[in-house]
């Protein structure tokens, strides 16, 4: 079993338990790779949840350990045939915070925090933060609009490996993607996004 904590601003990958059964278990190519993957990738992964759940740190890291321990399981499987993990538990993490989010019972768009009562207005005289500003936009959408974006942009996915993790059609996550960056502009106050945003800022990817 894996245990996920954040230490330092990232992910800390502990095995929990020494048997004769875990050790002999580390002696397959597979155990092998799965531990490999979990101390390289951790990190990102632990970032990717933290994304997907609106920065809730909490949440994330209990995401994420569902998804390794569950990959844990299938590692075998995963690695038949020079295949990756990666591509599992991002799948694995994205639905989970999807989940996450209804059965918490919140609404699919929050605002950007308790006092926030319309559209971002840029004063000159202050010093705004963008990065904060769209960091708590996206936090506030629609978990599905949420994934997608966080999907496109963050992890530099393809319409179809979006789609394919998401287990929906390509359609959809173009229509969710476009939903969301008009949410997106109206949070940050800025203004109408046009129809071919998404298509050009997608170009180059299969």
């Amino acid at each position: 079993m894996w245990r996920c904590n954040v230490r330092g601003g990232s992910i800390v990958e502990e095995v929990l338990g020494s048997t004769p059964v875990r050790e002999a278990a580390l002696a397959s190519g597979a155990d092998d790779a799965f531990e490999e993957f979990v101390r390289g990738r951790s990190a990102h992964l632990f970032r990717l949840a933290l994304a997907l759940t609106g920065w809730n740190e909490a949440s994330a890291q209990d995401l994420l350990q569902i998804a390794l321990e569950r990959a844990y399981r299938h590692r075998r499987m995963l690695y038949r045939d020079g295949g990756f993990a990666e591509p599992y538990v991002r799948r694995i993490l994205v639905n989970a915070a999807i989940d996450w989010r209804r059965v918490t019972k919140r609404r699919s768009e929050q605002p950007l925090d308790s006092g926030w009562a319309g559209p971002v207005v840029r004063d000159p005289a202050e010093q705004v933060d963008d990065r904060d500003v769209l960091l708590r936009a996206l936090a506030a959408l629609a978990p599905r609009q949420r994934a997608v974006l966080v999907m496109r942009y963050w992890e530099d996915l393809s319409d179809a490996q979006i789609a394919a993790a998401m287990n929906c059609t390509e359609g959809t996550v173009r229509s969710q993607a476009l939903r969301g960056l008009s949410r997106l502009r109206q949070l940050t106050g800025a203004g109408p996004a046009s129809g071919g945003d998404y298509s050009t800022l997608g170009q180059g990817h299969g």
